[in-house]
């Protein structure tokens, strides 16, 4: 459907005439012609004195002044109706808000069960205070650190407490040379991580 603004123009540019020649014989500022042409609402001048330019302006093409200044206002029905058809899907209705909410309320649970579902699968945090020096004469370490406190802890595969908070220590017995301290915690997914570190003891 071919719409009056362009129908204006078009036959403008087949009789070969400037807009502003337009705009000089019709005593009518170029601004508002150009607004015609290229249907710009928001600039079109107050009525009746929009619609006396649209007659004039389409008389002086040669085109009947009345046909066109009514294909104007059906164009301009058109996209008063195509608003309100968009603000009609997007208007918040009470089934569209219990929707809307719905949907909310299913996104965040879902969200609400990935993260305790990871929180159930990853490993366990692990934090030990090892000795600052690797080696050492003292024949006894205190090790101690922190992890998940649903977590089971073992070091070099012996059992250790965990506190409500997390925090575990034990004592290690050092034999001369090199000792291997391995930490492995266990959470209640069955998932662990390890960590390990060498300590030597000296002679003293």
């Amino acid at each position: 459907m071919f719409r009056a603004s362009d129908l204006l123009k078009e036959t403008r540019l087949e009789k070969a005439i400037e807009l502003s020649e337009v705009a000089k014989r019709l005593k009518v500022p170029l601004k508002y012609l150009r607004a015609i042409e290229d249907d710009e609402r928001d600039c079109f001048p107050e009525e009746p004195y929009c619609s006396l330019i649209i007659n004039d302006y389409a008389q002086f093409l040669g085109l009947n002044g009345s046909d066109i200044v009514r294909f104007f206002n059906r164009d301009f029905d058109n996209q008063k109706k195509n608003l309100t058809k968009v603000k009609r899907i997007f208007s918040f209705t009470p089934q569209s808000t219990f929707a809307i909410l719905t949907i909310l309320s299913l996104l965040i649970f879902s969200g609400y069960l990935l993260s305790e579902y990871v929180r159930f699968n990853r490993p366990p945090k692990v934090t030990i205070n090892w000795p600052q020096n690797q080696e050492t004469n003292q024949s006894i370490l205190y090790l101690s650190g922190s992890t998940d406190p649903e977590s089971t802890v073992r070091i070099n595969q012996d059992l250790v407490v965990v506190d409500v908070s997390g925090n575990f220590s034990k004592k290690i017995d050092l034999l001369p040379g090199d000792n291997q301290i391995v930490v492995e915690s266990t959470s209640h997914s069955g998932v662990s991580s390890a960590v390990s570190h060498t300590v030597t003891l000296t002679s003293p």
